[in-house]
């Protein structure tokens, strides 16, 4: 199974902080959707295509656990990786992390996507299940429905 995380980058956006001035809880789960994007992305896993092709993949349980607080124009950084898979659901989990102006700088510099290891200040952790569907939002068996999707998910997963 791979234990690489792929790693995105950015600052905390004045949109997503609240009255408070920190990171609106809500908010940490838009980023793991924006870490798993970028993770198929990395990939080539596109969501179009498989929209294409008339298969789903939507969210059916989703975790977070807060430890610090983000505020605005902070770099960042959602960690994300595959956990689980079979031919009827996925498992990702993440992880979002405060780091220095100088990590992301290097980060911006050096367009690595995959590391061992997240690092930077722990600010939330959670999980994603999601499930294969079809366009009719009926239950979608990858080995069956889309045999080849399978394949490249599982390489990928065990590789």
């Amino acid at each position: 199974m791979t234990t690489q995380w792929h790693q995105h980058s950015m600052r905390v956006q004045y949109k997503d902080t609240d009255q408070m001035g920190v990171v609106h809880h809500g908010n940490y789960i838009t980023w793991f959707e924006v870490g798993r994007t970028e993770w198929m992305r990395y990939f080539d896993i596109s969501y179009h295509d498989m929209e294409a092709i008339g298969l789903l993949l939507p969210v059916v349980d989703v975790q977070a656990s807060y430890k610090q607080s983000a505020h605005f124009d902070e770099p960042v950084v959602i960690f994300s990786k595959l956990a689980n898979f079979s031919p009827i659901r996925m498992e990702f989990d993440y992880e979002a992390r405060k780091i220095t102006e100088v990590e992301f700088t290097s980060m911006q510099n050096n367009k690595v996507s995959m590391v061992n290891e997240p690092y930077g200040k722990l600010l939330t952790k959670g999980s994603t299940t999601h499930m294969w569907v079809n366009k009719n939002w009926k239950p979608a068996k990858l080995t069956k429905t889309h045999p080849t999707l399978y394949q490249k998910i599982e390489q990928m997963m065990y590789s």
